[in-house]
């Protein structure tokens, strides 16, 4: 039978014990809710389900992310995992891992939709807060865990970009461009890959005479699909690129596109110089979009090897990155 006992005026503990478990304890600020618990508590140990919840509620959100932070973030690519985890810590960080519910997660959810933010920012910042749970469970040892975001329906992505670079955009762009990033945003249209990819480029992975780019993604870590690299070919084009960057001072540290150490950190300068050039609503990887575009308009590539140069697992994925004009269709319908 469950044990109720006041502690001060304000406070109720709940006390279950059951032969062979032993017994648990938990506070509330009303007998009633500590008479619920104690209710489903001594039910779950009666059918053998009974679960030690005390590491969940023992621990806060924000501790599990700090340990997040030290193990699995440094293995990590690509950038903006800091940022979800800011924004998980303000919301949730106070919070028992036990006491953050699917409600809870739902309302946030909602909140952040209506404050303006993306449906893909907030499915990123879902999907984080699932994987630190999963962590929690399977890698440190803390029991009594229900993942507050499995059931928790994830909102609808209705921010597809579609954005290419439209009339005289790109000589616009190029004119107001620095050497080294008019360079680096010719071989992006040549290539179609991701800034990362380019930016970890090395010289020792280029080789002009065969015509061929290894992209090893960020850091050598592998490329963001998964695999541990991804053989590109390179048109005249690219290779004159090639041969103009070979011309400037070299790299100390064997990379290509030396001038930035990460995606981040050229979005300041892609910014004025978009400004500069009277173009808006331009990000750098909207030139992945328009890479892939344009190999299709080539018409000499078929889709399996079109995503073989982008490194798009399926064609569905690669359709979100390909956006053919219809003008240019209809001209190929005679």
């Amino acid at each position: 039978m469950p044990t109720i006992r006041k502690r001060g005026d304000y406070q109720f503990q709940a006390i279950v014990k059951r032969q062979g478990i032993g017994f648990t304890s938990k506070t509330f600020t009303t007998r009633k809710d500590a008479e619920k618990w104690a209710k489903i508590t001594e039910a779950e140990m009666l059918r053998g389900a009974y679960i030690s919840r005390s590491d969940a509620e023992r621990t806060t959100l924000r501790e599990c992310i700090e340990r997040y932070k030290t193990d699995a973030l440094p293995l990590l690519r690509g950038v903006g995992h800091a940022s979800l985890l800011k924004n998980l810590d303000e919301a949730f960080g106070h919070l028992s891992l036990a006491s953050i519910t699917s409600a809870k997660v739902a309302s946030y959810r909602d909140a952040r939709l209506k404050s303006g933010r993306t449906a893909s920012t907030v499915k990123k910042e879902l999907a984080k807060l699932s994987v630190i749970y999963s962590l929690a469970a399977k890698e440190w040892g803390i029991s009594g865990l229900v993942n507050p975001v499995a059931s928790v329906a994830r909102p609808q992505e209705r921010n597809a970009r579609t954005r290419r670079l439209e009339g005289d955009e790109l000589p616009r762009l190029l004119a107001v461009c620095p050497p080294h990033m008019g360079l680096l945003v010719r071989f992006a249209l040549e290539t179609a890959a991701r800034l990362g990819e380019l930016l970890s480029l090395r010289w020792e992975d280029v080789n002009t005479s065969r015509r061929v780019a290894v992209l090893r993604g960020i850091d050598g870590r592998g490329t963001k699909n998964g695999d541990d690299s991804r053989a590109v070919p390179l048109s005249s084009a690219a290779v004159t690129v090639l041969d103009e960057l070979r011309k400037l001072p070299a790299s100390i540290d064997g990379r290509v596109f030396y001038w930035w150490q990460a995606s981040d950190s050229i979005s300041h300068v892609w910014r004025r110089v978009c400004s500069r050039a009277g173009i808006e609503d331009l990000r750098f990887h909207d030139l992945r979009h328009e890479a892939a575009s344009r190999l299709f308009e080539k018409g000499i590539f078929e889709g399996v090897e079109v995503a073989a140069i982008t490194g798009h697992k399926t064609l569905q994925m690669l359709k979100r990155y390909t956006h053919l004009r219809a003008e240019d269709l209809a001209r190929k319908m005679g």
